[in-house]
């Protein structure tokens, strides 16, 4: 292990310590946290940041200012988990006399006539929001119909009851109820296509594990973007093994305790903005010419995840394997995305869901991370337009732009 990296090992492991010491250990131990909010593991070495303090303070808020991603709104409404957790989503339609002819497998699933557009459902990962789609979502308004929500305790939605009222934490199982719970309230009928990122992935595997006949009857194609099907226990982070060790031992019991005490922790974060900004920026992204304004994107997605709900996921992960829900995929077109440099859901675990679903486009991106949507979103774009055309959800030749409009004004489609 670094020299380095030795250091911020042992920088985690003082926040456990007694009550007198957490004002101190309390910056380190939130920059840590960024590292899990980034989907990474505590003890990574960061490079030494050479502008001054002030300057990066300023280009922050001149990026929030400026920065128009995220800021695209459709029709809003709420869907109730199982469990009574409010989930915020919105809804961009089309006009309905524009949907496309019907595809094979939709003539199969639903006769001549379908009886409502397909609808394409957008699931996020850990720490983001529905925002993290912005791009795919500007380029398909008014081309299909979309659905992107957030999920418990991110983004707009309310905080997971049973982990309020009963201290449980999240796991993937309740993520597919939730994904549930979203299509009942938004698509109640007709066809479905379901993408999703890193954790959202691992929804869409949670809910088809589970809801074996929506996915035969209604799903018509799938997009598994920087995800896993299981072994992410495995996943090292670009760290050496030892640190990784000692960051597993470690881990569950900081996160526990950082947990309790959330208020003190998000001072920390706050204070620790530049080396939590360095964090983000080395799990999500691979290419050294990525627009900073994305960056700056990426981080208040991330920085808005409060402490206890990073917490009361992380567990969730080590348990998820949904393998063999992947066989429900295999008679429809499906997409397998990832960066070659994601070193948080590294692209072998999609390589092994490829290997799975042989008939899938398996897409590696090169010069990419984990956050391959904002940070070559032209890629993810194009080849998730040509899973919709093979799905005919838009007709071939629809103009679906790389990017899609990144304008502030935009209206819902």
């Amino acid at each position: 292990m670094s020299e380095s990296s030795a250091e911020a090992v042992a920088a985690v492991a003082s926040a456990t310590g007694a009550a007198a010491n957490w004002r101190r250990a309390t910056g380190i131990a939130g920059a840590a946290i960024g590292v899990v909010a980034a989907g990474a593991a505590a003890g990574v070495a960061i490079e030494r940041l050479t502008v001054g303090r002030g300057m990066r303070r300023k280009a922050r808020l001149a990026l929030d200012a400026t920065g128009p991603y995220g800021s695209l709104r459709g029709t809003p409404g709420k869907a109730y988990a199982d469990d009574g957790t409010e989930l915020y989503y919105e809804v961009d339609d089309v006009d309905p006399d524009a949907v496309p002819a019907l595809g094979p497998r939709r003539r199969r699933l639903f006769g001549r006539k379908a009886p409502a557009p397909v609808t394409v459902v957008f699931c996020h990962g850990y720490c983001l929001s529905q925002d993290s789609w912005h791009f795919q979502r500007a380029a398909l308004r008014g081309v299909v119909r979309t659905v992107h929500w957030d999920q418990r305790s991110h983004g707009r939605s309310g905080r997971g009851v049973r982990q309020v009222q009963d201290g449980v934490p999240v796991d993937i199982e309740q993520l597919g109820r939730d994904l549930k719970a979203v299509i009942d309230a938004t698509v109640p009928e007709g066809p479905i296509v379901l993408v999703g990122h890193s954790m959202g992935g691992m929804t869409v595997m949670a809910f088809a594990d589970q809801f074996p006949e929506l996915i035969r009857d209604r799903v018509v194609a799938a997009a598994f973007v920087g995800t896993s099907s299981g072994r992410l226990g495995e996943v090292n982070f670009g760290l050496p093994v030892a640190g990784v060790n000692a960051v597993r031992r470690i881990l569950p019991g900081v996160l526990k305790a950082l947990g309790q005490q959330a208020a003190l922790v998000e001072k920390g974060r706050r204070a620790t903005a530049d080396l939590f900004a360095g964090i983000i920026k080395r799990y999500s992204f691979a290419s050294k010419d990525v627009d900073p304004a994305v960056v700056r994107f990426a981080e208040r997605m991330i920085e808005g995840t409060p402490i206890d709900v990073v917490a009361e996921y992380y567990p969730a992960f080590d348990n998820h394997d949904k393998t063999e829900a992947l066989a429900l995929f295999t008679d429809m077109p499906v997409l397998v995305l990832a960066g070659v440099q994601d070193m948080v859901t590294p692209s072998e675990h999609s390589e092994a869901i490829a290997d799975l679903l042989p008939e899938a486009e398996l897409v590696l991106v090169p010069d990419a991370g984990h956050l391959v949507m904002l940070e070559h979103p032209e890629v993810v774009t194009d080849r998730l337009a040509d899973l919709l055309t093979r799905a005919g959800a838009v007709p071939a030749g629809a103009n679906v732009g790389g990017y899609g409009s990144t304008s502030s004004t935009a209206q819902p489609g």
